[in-house]
């Protein structure tokens, strides 16, 4: 018997490329709009056409400027339409976009944009001052200067700096070719947080971006639509501000840059003039903006309206139940996220599935502050210490670890490391938790942050959202002290709400054990602070926490 022939896919090779995203915007697009919000405070308006059309003039622009296939562009902006132009812009020319952290300190971006070898820096001019304390500790070959302020840059930053607008009106965004690319060459990169160590560098394909990108509209997970309103507070050096951007240009999406007017009054400000109805942020951001608007209430009544109806996108750090209710209560849901740097970051969504029709809105509550289920293409498992996989049970705890088409398997230029990744090319994560027989991942704490106690394991996250449920309580934070008997104990920071007198110790204790802890689990001593340490990020940076608190 002969055998059947071997069959082919009849399939294109057509390669996965943003610059797709890039035409389609304007192609279809380009009455849709742009609108920013610049230092002054006032908003600037461009069309999807205007951007199209910008964003061509860029990468034709810096390909007149000598860029090569693969070389970096750094960027020190705020979230505007220039910096979702050179999203597209910098890729379209062959280069990688390298978003520079803005709130790191200056010897901090001067070692990366070293480490990264970036040859061009486009930078806002309100930000000029920021990137002379680091000029010193890397040579751009060329420095662009955005004129975000809306003035006319001065002759004296003419001399030494190149002008944006006059570059792009210069170019020839008709005649314009996009550089020659496989799906799996380099977009654009970003530099973990580096809590710890110095930071590491994770670099991004056309291929894995656009698989994110995908992954991020679907129903479950963003629900991006044509029709939504996006207001991004979480940066776009951050993390590529969860791949939103990318996402929107797909669709067409009304964007609504904040600029960096990110205090909580700013931000219920713009929501008046441009309601949004979807808007991400990290969870330090709500918890300010609710704090704000119920003082509004009684301080400027009629001020503000929260947008009805709004999906609030949280990652970055745990979501706390309390905060969760506290918006809905105003019909706003918040949908929490887990990722990192290294997922692109988009790993984990806590959505309602379909086996939640039912339940009671305690246990919906319950499964929303936790970080949710793996979003599709990317797999995850749970691993001791012995590197045995936990059941997914809700109760057996171990290491997160993932691997997928958008989740990095080395950094740049560093030795692949065994703390990082395990010997079957799984991304450990350093993040504790648990997984539920419904999927649900709980993540108890990060490695470094998890406090043993005479032998049994205390989670702070847990401590740390039951704190924060407490009436008074703005913020808290729970850090391992050293113990003699017991190796280690916890010890609360906690920040309260303004005017709210600070509880007793019996009086915490007492609500934490309505929330179920045991006795041996309650902290060992509540410490009142004005505000929590955050890292570049926003998150809780609990290690200048054990500096300042050390017994």
């Amino acid at each position: 018997m002969t055998p059947p022939k071997r069959i082919k896919s009849t399939m294109m090779p057509a390669p996965l490329s943003l610059n797709h995203l890039l035409e389609r915007a304007g192609t279809l697009f380009g009455d849709n709009v742009i609108v920013s919000r610049l230092p002054d405070k006032s908003l600037t308006q461009h069309s999807y056409r205007q951007f199209h059309r910008r964003t061509r003039a860029l990468a034709s622009a810096l390909q007149n400027l000598g860029l090569q296939k693969g070389e970096r562009v750094a960027t020190l902006s705020w979230n505007h339409y220039a910096h979702l132009e050179c999203y597209f812009g910098i890729p379209a020319a062959g280069g990688v976009m390298h978003t520079l952290n803005l709130r790191l300190s200056p010897d901090e971006l001067g070692w990366i944009a070293d480490n990264a070898q970036d040859r061009f820096l486009i930078v806002d001019d309100v930000l000029l001052p920021l990137y002379r304390q680091f000029a010193h500790l890397h040579r751009f070959e060329k420095v662009i200067i955005v004129p975000f302020s809306g003035q006319p840059l001065d002759t004296t930053v003419l001399a030494e700096y190149a002008d944006y607008e006059a570059l792009l009106a210069g170019a020839d965004p008709d005649n314009f070719v996009y550089a020659e690319h496989d799906e799996n060459d380099p977009i654009a990169m970003c530099y973990t947080s580096g809590t710890t160590g110095r930071p590491k560098g994770v670099v991004y394909s056309h291929r894995s971006t656009i698989l994110h990108t995908l992954v991020g509209c679907l129903a479950d997970i963003w629900g991006l639509k044509g029709t939504d309103v996006v207001l991004p507070v979480t940066p776009m050096f951050h993390a590529n501000c969860w791949g939103l951007p990318y996402a929107a240009v797909m669709l067409g999406v009304k964007l609504v840059f904040p600029g960096p007017h990110l205090h909580p009054e700013d931000l219920l400000d713009l929501m008046q003039l441009e309601p949004p109805t979807l808007s991400l942020g990290v969870p330090t951001i709500w918890m300010s903006l609710i704090q704000a608007y119920d003082r509004g209430l009684t301080d400027h009544p009629g001020r503000w309206k929260l947008p009805q109806g709004m999906r609030s996108l949280v990652g970055g750090a745990a979501v706390p139940e309390a905060l969760i209710r506290a918006f809905d209560k105003h019909g706003i849901w918040i949908l929490q996220g887990w990722g990192m740097t290294e997922t692109s970051p988009l790993a984990t969504v806590s959505y309602p599935k379909a086996e939640l029709k039912n339940a009671s809105m305690d246990e919906r509550y319950r499964r929303a502050a936790m970080a949710g289920v793996p979003v599709p293409l990317v797999d995850l498992r749970i691993q001791d210490d012995d590197g045995q996989t936990r059941p997914w049970d809700g109760h057996s705890a171990g290491e997160i670890q993932v691997r997928g088409p958008f989740i990095t398997a080395s950094y740049h230029e560093v030795p692949i490391e065994a703390d990082k990744f395990t010997s079957d090319g799984w991304l450990r994560t350093g993040d504790v938790a648990t997984v539920d027989t419904m999927g649900f991942l709980k993540i108890t704490d990060r490695t470094k942050d998890l406090i043993k106690s005479g032998g049994e394991w205390i989670s702070s996250v847990d401590l740390e959202n039951a704190l924060m449920a407490y009436p008074a309580i703005a913020e808290a934070a729970v850090i391992a002290i050293p113990d003699e008997k017991w190796s280690e104990r916890p010890l609360a920071c906690i920040v309260m709400k303004s005017g709210q007198p600070a509880p007793t110790t019996a009086e915490l204790n007492a609500h934490l054990l309505s929330c179920s802890f045991a006795k041996w689990q309650l902290p060992d001593r509540y410490e009142v602070i004005d505000a929590v340490p955050r890292t570049s990020t926003g998150k809780f940076w609990k290690m200048k926490l054990r500096e300042r608190f050390p017994h």
